[in-house]
């Protein structure tokens, strides 16, 4: 057995990576958070040294700082590097770094769990409040769907958690492969969690613990591979969890794929299930922080009959939208332009690749002349695959008490706590809204075809 720690493990690649930077800058330079964060008068060579201290020792020039917080994992700094080093990476163990210098382990690792039961309880409440349990359980979240599969899978869907707050996507995700033919096994949710919270509160080696103990579950499928949907998950495994795994065991058991990805490379397949027209001016909400998944999302709808894609020429930052958070006041701007020039290029819809913007822009729907959807639901339509954004349907309401009241039979039936219900509907689906509707909430009628089966 290796006596070596995941967090000294981690540490050694940490340092090694340090030492191979050149302190060039580029980074710096092509970074889309260095304007918007207010650092652009900054040398980028000093910006970078700083940073270099910053991960040794948790503190260093306030530029440097500035620039690790302000990150949106847009992922430019690891096209530029021309040295192997992922400063994006190196921007991670910076943050970590600096909670570690200013808490104690024993706040460190309650914050990560307390972070990790907020997030948790948000993931259920808000799930539960659109499933019952089959669907649940189809979306590996009751108790047998925990366990090692009884027969080895094509692959294994890792959902990641915050993906279930918006299920109807992930159960299209189930639904395409299904109808192409795949044998998966799904994980995801808390029980599976891939230690990010703990990360970000500083707490390294129980973030590698939750990480390590993921990867195990992770690892029987016939390919070898974990089709991932969430992109912060799937930073957080290839950059931080299976290298340092791999430099304590000497091997990764699992490649991950975002799953958009994956269905590029079967486009051909994909095409033989595109059976209906689908008659949309479209418009990709883009994030580039996963290498490929816009290119391969603008490749999936444009195979889609009926489909016309349209530019809006409007900046690609971030990760998702949840990371462009970092920097407020500049996500609110870019929404807000984004939504005008979708208004203004005539499109029929807005198209989200990940729950989190779907999260924060469905709404957005009700005072707007497009609906907002995400890119399964387009593949859905045309493959005749449907499921009900009840998500949107609730968070368009706009009103916690009736959004209670709509849910009052689920609410029953798994025993959630009323005021939990309401106050979890308040902070993370109705107050998730970071650029703010217009004239402020007011209730929209239900159209007839969004009505969710009995």
């Amino acid at each position: 057995m290796n006596d070596v720690s995941f967090e000294t493990a981690l540490s050694d690649r940490v340092e090694y990576m340090l030492g191979a930077c050149t302190k060039c800058g580029k980074c710096v330079e092509v970074c889309p958070s260095v304007r918007p964060a207010g650092i652009s008068d900054s040398n980028p060579k000093e910006i970078v040294g700083g940073i270099l201290d910053v991960a040794r020792a948790g503190a260093g020039p306030e530029a440097s700082i500035k620039w690790a917080s302000s990150c949106m994992l847009s992922g430019e700094c690891i096209k530029a590097c021309d040295y192997g080093v992922n400063p994006r990476f190196l921007l991670a163990m910076a943050r970590v770094a600096i909670a570690k210098a200013k808490n104690e382990l024993p706040d460190r690792r309650r914050k990560g769990v307390q972070n990790f039961r907020g997030m948790s309880q948000d993931v259920s409440v808000l799930s539960r409040l659109q499933l019952d349990d089959e669907v649940l359980e189809r979306l590996g979240q009751k108790t047998v769907s925990v366990s090692k599969p009884s027969e080895t899978p094509d692959f294994i869907f890792y959902t990641g958690c915050n993906v279930l707050k918006t299920p109807h996507i992930a159960l299209l995700a189930l639904d395409i492969m299904d109808a192409l033919g795949i044998s998966y096994h799904v994980m995801g949710g808390p029980s599976h969690c891939c230690g990010i919270m703990q990360l970000r509160a500083g707490d390294v080696e129980m973030s590698g613990r939750l990480g390590s103990n993921t990867v195990e579950k992770l690892s029987h499928s016939k390919s070898g591979k974990v089709l991932s949907w969430c992109p912060s998950c799937y930073v957080q495994f290839t950059e931080t969890t299976l290298p340092t795994f791999e430099k304590l065991h000497g091997s990764r058991p699992f490649e991950m794929m975002p799953f958009i990805r994956f269905l590029r490379n079967r486009l051909d397949l994909l095409k033989q299930h595109l059976h209906k027209r689908v008659e949309l001016r479209a418009a990709l909400h883009r994030h580039p922080g996963v290498a490929g998944i816009m290119e391969a999302a603008a490749d999936i709808l444009r195979a889609v009959p009926g489909v016309v894609l349209v530019d809006l020429k409007q900046p690609a930052v971030g990760l998702q939208s949840v990371t462009v958070g970092a920097l407020p006041a500049y996500k609110r701007e870019l929404q807000l332009n984004e939504l005008q020039a979708a208004r203004h290029a005539g499109v029929d819809a807005l198209v989200a690749v990940y729950h989190s913007d779907h999260r924060e822009l469905c709404a957005h729907e009700r005072d707007w002349p497009f609906r907002i959807i995400n890119i399964l639901e387009v593949l859905g339509e045309s493959m005749g695959l449907h499921r009900v954004d009840r998500f949107k349907q609730l968070k368009m309401m706009q009103d916690a008490d009736i959004i209670v009241e709509e849910c009052r039979d689920l609410i029953a039936h798994h025993t959630i706590d009323a005021e939990t219900a309401r106050n979890v509907v308040i902070k993370s689906m109705i107050e998730d809204q970071p650029l703010p509707l217009k004239d402020g909430p007011r209730p929209v009628e239900q159209r007839p075809d969004d009505v969710p089966p009995a």
